[in-house]
């Protein structure tokens, strides 16, 4: 049973490796508590109050405080040396104009790169003055009190990178630090006292290490130094904790300050748990599992220290704050187990990111680029994938996609001139219904895509591929495809069993792939003879793909790609069989599903023991000339005809306009009659028995129907016709199957379907 702490002071307590799964701490108060290691699956956090007590606050104020004393000091010791600019004598001057010019060189990149910049810039430039630094730290504070001798620029230099290292590190310290960990009520405050001690510190060293001579002008402009210094860290910290980009240093580095003492999460499994309206300011979450954890409407998440987890990226905190994502891009990043329940994602980009776990429960990825997205478990619940771009997805069958809400999908990332390209369903007058995307996708989870994203290198695939295939032999890997893309791009396409994990088959077949990739050639032959002739084979199979134009194209329903399949050992290719489907429903006639036949049909097809053997075409909303247009292009062998009929007066196209029009029985007999190499002809059309009569006189084997017949008999026809088809089966047989389906369905029309044999 679970363990219930809501509402209670848990302040400093210990719970370090313990198993809490399921555990309530709603409302409670765990600031200083320790869960390191400790299980919190399913844990309940909401309204918690998490960060530091007291002690802490005042212990980190008081370092704050001390920090702009360091502050004042560098500050005022930087602007001292400057000052020496209005000493009358030369040498004194050297050093201040020195200085002068490597801090305004600093402030200049400070303001225009940011901090990070800065640091880079900084740390190069000191590291070429190490050894003349070391060289002239003895002698430095002769130089400061007497202004005197010939190391001037030497010392100069090296104070004015000391200077700036300290004021670098020590002001925006100072700042920062008092804001986050003062409470809101003092923050105002804190940060006065800590500017006041800063200037203070800073006047005293400008004034007190100034020497008589120097005069007022040269300690007004030590002062004014100071100032400037100051009112530059200002800026630094407003920025630093709005999350501009170019401060994160400073940010990441005030978070870790901060988090000494508070909440502790390091290393503890939260994964479904809870933080919705929870307060997480200096709260350390680094390693801990955070898979599909709910941080919504929590408080200070900007001030958690979140390790490597994906808290650190600001552009992530924000989506789980707001729930705002729209037009955002998150290209290759790794966003697996990150909890994005409900968030608006229309029109943002994922491409090459890694969403593997994530909840994206009720999400709107209307137009999204999930283009080579991994998404192994991916939660898809409720989802909105219409218009999205699923190129080279990969999708496993522990991909949930229950419920998703879909009209239609695009194949292909868009580009200027293409901005829909291969979209599914590829009739544009026709949508998903509820529930269909589903099952559209469903064949391809037993796929392994390999994609080559940066050239491919044939003999190195063909080793990487049997050495994973020999290590995993329950995986049952068999090449069913391969397919150029441009001029450097390469997909190999690997049939497997469902359930198998296809990301652990994915990173082992890359490793393997790059390390062969860069080895020499004397060394890839020495490997080569190790192996047997099948590798030869597999690499000759990849130079063809990547060299020959066309090498057995089929289109594969689920990805909208015309791809290079791979044939068998045994398969005669000019055995394969074209199934060439017509589909046509004219204006003002009544709505047919033509697109759910045509996609069972499809899918069947997919799922066949022998799907290498065929090869489907589509020609949609047809006219006469397309009719033989169509014969002529593809030569099939099945021709499959969806729409409406007319009895003895004909099938029912369309014409220029997109009306109907009738083509007599006599005029279609007459055309196929030209055509040998059709086998069988399926027209799955109301009354069509009178075609099938006519033109069962030139081909060996037509479908026709003797009444009308409904939408669900005529895809349940379908549906088992190709799947016998696609098991080897014989027309006869096919046919036979196809009515058995009507009727195990509860249709009484399976007796509507009738077999002609010439």
């Amino acid at each position: 049973m679970y363990k219930d702490f809501s509402g209670q002071n848990l302040r400093g307590r210990s719970f370090k490796g313990q198993n809490l799964e399921g555990a309530d701490f709603a409302s409670s108060d765990i600031r200083s508590t320790d869960f390191t290691g400790a299980n919190l699956k399913g844990a309940n956090f909401k309204g918690a109050k998490a960060g530091l007590q007291k002690r802490w606050v005042m212990v980190l104020v008081l370092v704050s405080w001390l920090l702009a004393g360091i502050l004042g000091f560098f500050s005022g010791f930087t602007s001292l040396w400057i000052s020496r600019l209005f000493y009358s004598r030369i040498e004194a001057q050297v050093g201040g104009w020195i200085s002068l010019i490597v801090i305004t060189a600093l402030i200049a990149i400070i303001i225009r790169q940011g901090i990070n910049a800065t640091f880079a810039f900084a740390i190069a430039f000191a590291a070429a003055f190490a050894v003349a630094f070391a060289a002239a730290f003895g002698v430095a504070f002769t130089f400061v009190f007497a202004g005197t001798g010939a190391g001037t620029f030497v010392v100069a230099t090296a104070f004015a990178f000391a200077a700036a290292f300290a004021f670098a590190a020590a002001a925006v310290f100072a700042f920062a630090a008092a804001a986050v960990v003062a409470r809101a009520a003092v923050v105002t405050r804190a940060a006065v006292i800590v500017v006041a001690a800063a200037f203070a510190a800073g006047f005293v060293f400008a004034f007190v290490l100034a020497k008589p001579e120097a005069g007022a002008v040269a300690r007004a402009g030590a002062a004014t130094g100071v100032v400037i210094l100051f009112l530059l860290s200002i800026y630094i910290v407003r920025q630093a904790m709005k999350g501009s980009e170019k401060y994160a240093l400073i940010h990441s580095t005030v978070i870790i300050f901060a988090a000494f003492g508070g909440t502790s999460f390091r290393g503890a499994n939260l994964t479904d748990a809870n933080f919705s309206g929870a307060n997480l300011k200096s709260t350390d979450f680094r390693g801990a599992n955070l898979t599909r954890t709910c941080f919504q409407e929590t408080k200070k998440l900007s001030f958690v220290r979140p390790g490597t987890t994906y808290l650190e990226k600001s552009k992530v905190r924000q989506v789980i704050l707001t729930g705002q994502g729209q037009d955002l891009n998150f290209d290759r990043q790794d966003l697996r187990g990150v909890n994005f329940q409900g968030v608006n994602f229309k029109d943002a980009s994922f491409i090459g990111a890694d969403l593997s776990n994530a909840n994206l429960q009720g999400a709107d990825l209307s137009r999204a680029k999930l283009v080579q997205t991994q998404l192994d478990g991916t939660d898809f619940t409720n989802v909105t994938l219409t218009g999205a771009y699923i190129e080279d997805w990969n999708v496993t069958n522990t991909t949930n996609f229950r419920n998703v809400r879909c009209e239609y999908v695009y194949m292909r990332q868009p580009t200027v001139d293409n901005p829909d390209p291969h979209r599914k369903p590829d009739n544009r007058e026709e949508v998903f219904g509820d529930g269909q995307f589903g099952d559209f996708i469903q064949p391809i989870f037993d796929t392994l895509d390999l994609y080559h994203s940066q050239g491919v290198a044939p003999r190195a695939v063909a080793i990487s591929f049997k050495e994973l295939s020999e290590k995993h032999l329950d995986a049952e890997l068999e090449i069913v495809a391969m397919e150029k893309r441009g001029e450097d791009k390469f997909l190999l396409r690997a049939k497997t069993v469902p359930e198998y994990d296809k990301s652990v088959l994915s990173a082992e077949y890359f490793d393997t792939y790059n390390q062969i990739k860069s080895l020499p050639e004397r060394d890839i032959k020495l490997l080569l003879a190790e192996k047997d002739s099948r590798i030869q084979s597999l690499e000759n199979f990849v130079n063809t793909a990547l060299h020959t134009p066309k090498f057995y194209a089929q289109t594969y329903n689920n990805q909208g790609n015309t791809i290079l399949e791979v044939p068998n050992s045994n398969l005669d290719l000019s055995r394969a069989k074209t199934i060439l489907i017509l589909a046509a429903n004219p204006r003002g006639t009544s709505t047919l599903q033509l697109g759910e036949e045509v996609r069972e049909i499809d899918s069947g097809l997919q799922r066949a023991k022998k799907r290498e053997l065929f090869n489907l075409e589509q020609r949609w909303a047809v006219r006469i000339k397309d009719v033989y247009q169509a014969l002529l292009d593809y030569k099939p062998q099945i021709v499959h005809f969806s729409g409406h009929g007319a009895g003895y007066n004909g099938l029912i196209l369309e014409d220029e306009t997109g009306n109907h029009k009738l083509v007599n029985t006599e005029a279609l007999a007459n055309l196929f009659k030209l055509f040998s190499n059709i086998e069988c002809i399926i027209l799955n059309a109301c009354y069509s028995e009178a075609q099938a009569t006519a033109i069962v006189k030139h081909v060996p084997y037509v479908v026709g129907m003797n009444k009308a017949i409904g939408d669900n008999a005529a895809i349940k026809f379908a549906t088992g016709f190709y799947n016998a088809v696609g098991a080897g089966e014989s027309v006869e047989f096919a046919y036979k199957l196809g009515c058995s389906v009507i009727q195990l369905d509860g249709i009484p029309e399976h007796l509507t379907p009738v077999l002609l044999k010439k």
